[in-house]
């Protein structure tokens, strides 16, 4: 049994309200991707509200910033979700509906086996890895701990 798993957030800006039509092939997506993670091997949890989704939390207090934030047995386990699974067709697809970020948008960090972060935790460690760069607190795909 592990000890320790991944927590992740990652974040997008929108380049219209959730309810514009710009962007509802992405909201019309939400609930097969979220299946597809959670039926991915080494998937623990993810923060989501009454639509089965985390549209709702606005951690950032800017409705147009979209979180998602998950925790996972492994990095190898995540990273054969984001990049080696259907995943990657929505991924390939978001500049139609998000802003490129020009600051870090993802981060990740290791917690104790049953704990799940907060969306305010996981706001905050996005906001420290901006801060002070990749460390154990919180690090990115590049520079791992």
């Amino acid at each position: 049994m592990h000890t320790q798993q991944l927590a992740q957030i990652n974040i997008a800006k929108l380049l219209a309200p959730i309810d514009d039509p710009l962007i509802a092939d992405f909201v019309a997506d939400l609930d097969r991707i979220n299946a597809l993670a959670e039926a991915s091997p080494g998937f623990v949890w993810r923060l989501k509200d009454d639509h089965n989704n985390a549209t709702s939390f606005n951690p950032f207090n800017d409705p147009l910033i979209i979180v998602n934030i998950s925790v996972w047995e492994s990095m190898e386990a995540l990273k054969n979700f984001a990049y080696r699974s259907d995943h990657v067709e929505v991924f390939m697809k978001r500049a139609k509906w998000f802003e490129r970020m020009q600051t870090e948008h993802l981060a990740l960090w290791w917690i104790e086996a049953g704990q799940f972060p907060s969306a305010e935790e996981a706001r905050d460690r996005i906001l420290y890895l901006r801060e002070h760069g990749p460390s154990e607190k919180a690090f990115n795909f590049g520079k791992t701990f």
